[in-house]
């Protein structure tokens, strides 16, 4: 079989929407779907797939261990919490990217009460780590804006 046979079948593959695999680590409040995984595609380095969270729902406080996940939010407003007692807070929006490093306690909540938040997640290794934690968050969250080198947060040096 000469190389280019062997990318027919081994090359590109197309993920169709309807296709994705819904058997892979869970957390309460949030439904995950893999698309690409070694499973699934052979992928060695990155796990990809999507994550839906209903109206007014949020997850349990959970980390990826090792793993670094970026979020891109599609549809819908998401607010993120993190830390040892989940006590800081950020917004999301569509078109938004996230990224959650490694072993850092978060929280996923839908902050609309009427729309469903949709978003492709991708993440560090080609299997889901979910670790799933007890953490009783504080009341009210210290907020936090995104920050990237161009938009710097009023708080902030």
């Amino acid at each position: 079989m000469t190389e280019r046979d062997q990318w027919k079948h081994n090359g590109v593959q197309v993920i169709k929407a309807g296709t994705l695999d819904s058997n892979t680590a869970q957390t309460p409040g949030m439904s995950r779907a893999a698309a690409i995984n070694a499973a699934r595609v052979g992928a060695q380095k990155i796990w990809a797939g999507t994550v839906n969270i209903d109206p007014n729902a949020k997850t349990g406080a959970h980390h990826h261990g090792a793993l670094e996940s970026v979020i891109f939010v599609i549809r819908g407003k998401a607010r993120m919490r993190w830390g040892e007692r989940l006590q800081y807070v950020a917004e999301a929006e569509a078109g938004d990217f996230i990224f959650v490093p490694p072993f850092v306690p978060h929280q996923e909540i839908n902050a609309s009460v009427d729309e469903r938040l949709e978003c492709v997640l991708v993440r560090s290794d080609n299997e889901a780590v979910v670790v799933n934690l007890d953490i009783e968050p504080i009341e009210k969250p210290e907020a936090v804006e995104w920050i990237d080198p161009i938009h710097r947060g009023h708080n902030h040096d």
